[in-house]
C-alpha cells in the first residue's frame, strides 16, 4: 500500500465530529472503511518496525487497534462514536512491562507509553522499590533526552499518601501515582507528513529507558534478585 495515507483518518474524523450520528455513519460507511484500512495499514507498518528493538505480544497491527464505537451505557454524552482513531501494543513476556499507545486525532495526535492500570500487588511493588531508592527512576525521568521529549511523568495519583506509605517520605510525590504514563503530541502537519511512522517508532524507542527500569524493579525483590514468575 506504500506509505499510510494518514490524512484520510483526519479528514474523515474531522467529519465525523460534525455528524456524530449513526444516520451519517451508515451512509458514509466507505469513508470509514477507506479511513480504517489506511489505520490498520499504519498500525501493521509500527508494528513491524518495534518489534526490530522491542517485542511485542499483539499480533497484527489490526488488533492492536481499539473499536470506533463507543459504550454509552453509563455516559451523560450518548454520540455512538468516538472522534480518534487509537490503538495499543502490549510489551511480550513477563520480563518486558509495560505498553505502547497512540492516538489518531485532529488537534489532538498522540503516543503514549506505560502503566495505565497497574495490579495492586505491581502497584504496591513499584512503591515499595521507590521508596527504598527513588534516586534510579528520578534519574531515568530528569534524563534530559526523555524529559525534553515527553516532559514530566503523568497519570492518575491520591491526593496524601497511598496507604502503608508516609506523607512526608521524600519519594510521596513518585508514590502518589496509579499510573505512570509518559505522553508526546504531534500537530497535523506531522501526522500527514511521510516521516510520521518514523518519528512515532523513534517516539517509542525513546520510551525505553524507563520501561527498561520499570522492568527491572517488576521483576526483582527489594534486594535486586529475580522474582518467581506467577501466572495471572
Amino acid at each position: 500500500m506504500g506509505v499510510p495515507d494518514l490524512k484520510t483518518c483526519l479528514n474523515f474524523l474531522s467529519v465525523l465530529k460534525k455528524n456524530n450520528n449513526r444516520e451519517w455513519f451508515n451512509e458514509n460507511k466507505s469513508l470509514y472503511l477507506e479511513a480504517h484500512g489506511q489505520l490498520v495499514a499504519f498500525a501493521d507498518a509500527l508494528l513491524g518496525k518495534m518489534n526490530v528493538h522491542d517485542q511485542i505480544e499483539t499480533p497484527t497491527g489490526k488488533k492492536s487497534l481499539f473499536r470506533i464505537y463507543r459504550d454509552v451505557r453509563f455516559s451523560k454524552d450518548k454520540t455512538p462514536y468516538q472522534t480518534h482513531f487509537s490503538g495499543g501494543f502490549r510489551r511480550a513476556t513477563w520480563q518486558l512491562r509495560g505498553g505502547y499507545y497512540f492516538r489518531i486525532e485532529p488537534g489532538n495526535s498522540m503516543i503514549a507509553g506505560g502503566f495505565w492500570g497497574p495490579s495492586a500487588d505491581d502497584l504496591k511493588h513499584i512503591r515499595q522499590q521507590v521508596a527504598q531508592d527513588d534516586v534510579p527512576l528520578r534519574e531515568v525521568l530528569s534524563d534530559k533526552k526523555l524529559k525534553s521529549y515527553f516532559g514530566q511523568l503523568v497519570g492518575e495519583q491520591v491526593k496524601t499518601a497511598p496507604k502503608g506509605f508516609s506523607k512526608e517520605d521524600p519519594a510521596i510525590d513518585l508514590l502518589r501515582f496509579k499510573q505512570f504514563i509518559l505522553t508526546h503530541s504531534f500537530s497535523n502537519d506531522e501526522v500527514v507528513a511521510p516521516d510520521f511512522l518514523e518519528k512515532v517508532d523513534q517516539g517509542f524507542k525513546n520510551m525505553r529507558p524507563f520501561f527498561d527500569y520499570m522492568s527491572e524493579i517488576l521483576t526483582t525483590d527489594l534486594n535486586g534478585a529475580p522474582l518467581e514468575y506467577q501466572e495471572e
